[in-house]
């Protein structure tokens, strides 16, 4: 398992960017155990939650065995506080970077497949909007989404006033990251906008793979999300169970999830 940790320069972020990648190509065949096929390889770009940064799934998760045992390779980006959105005043173009230019770089960089068949996006919390924001937005790139306990705050946020607070952070944080909060809904940062206007063009939309504790402060939003997946139609796979916003329920689901991504289609 190589593990690595480069460094480049984004244009998108316009600075130079970390991330974490993980590399099964340097294993050694064990007798008795099925060969493992070389070639271009599957891909998952993961992403961490508020607060984290590119570390987080390493040191938080199994993920390096993972990626070995399903021959995987992972990405890690550090992409800030920002949900995986642009920041057109600064800038800086979060989502363009995990959903277009990380993608174009790793390929560049190692042997792995350009297919949008073997490409997958993925996240916790604040990664988990991430990656379904995202995977809908460049869905061109992506045939899988892995949303763990989503933070789908559009729902809390949308039309908010100027004296709104939550545990996390206020009024002035959301509109600085989500813009007008008034025109949230319906826009390209509403991940059910995303779903219909994809609907409205027959263009393809990616799988959906949604898991979410039980007692996890975020169910209610991620139940919201289900529910209108179930409405449109939209393929996906919803499971919950017991468990918090916590490493524990990730660590069960994302090896569940990454099975689920690994599967051929029908």
């Amino acid at each position: 398992m190589a593990f690595l940790q480069v460094n480049f320069f984004s244009k998108c972020l316009k600075r130079l960017v970390t991330f974490n990648a993980l590399i099964p190509i340097d294993t050694f065949e064990i007798p008795g155990q099925e060969k493992i096929e070389r070639g271009p390889m599957k891909t998952l770009y993961l992403l961490h939650g508020y607060s984290g940064n590119h570390m987080d799934w390493v040191c938080g998760s199994k993920i390096q065995e993972l990626s070995l045992i399903h021959n995987i390779a992972v990405f890690m980006p550090s992409v800030e506080n920002n949900f995986y959105l642009d920041d057109i005043d600064k800038g800086e173009l979060f989502a363009e970077f995990v959903g277009n230019e990380l993608v174009e770089f790793t390929r560049k960089m190692f042997l792995l497949s350009d297919k949008r068949e073997d490409t997958f996006i993925g996240g916790l919390s604040m990664g988990g909007y991430g990656a379904i924001r995202n995977g809908l937005k460049y869905s061109q790139k992506f045939s899988r989404i892995i949303a763990l306990s989503s933070a789908l705050i559009t729902y809390n946020i949308a039309g908010i006033t100027s004296d709104y607070k939550d545990e996390v952070a206020d009024y002035k944080y959301y509109t600085r990251v989500f813009g007008d909060l008034n025109k949230l809904l319906g826009s390209d940062k509403d991940p059910q906008a995303l779903i219909i206007n994809l609907k409205k063009k027959d263009d393809y939309i990616p799988k959906i793979y949604m898991a979410c504790g039980t007692e996890d402060f975020l169910l209610e939003v991620n139940h919201s999300y289900r529910d209108f997946l179930i409405s449109q139609k939209i393929e996906h796979t919803y499971v919950e169970s017991t468990g918090i916003h916590n490493w524990d329920f990730w660590n069960e689901y994302i090896e569940k999830a990454i099975i689920w991504a690994m599967e051929k289609d029908s």
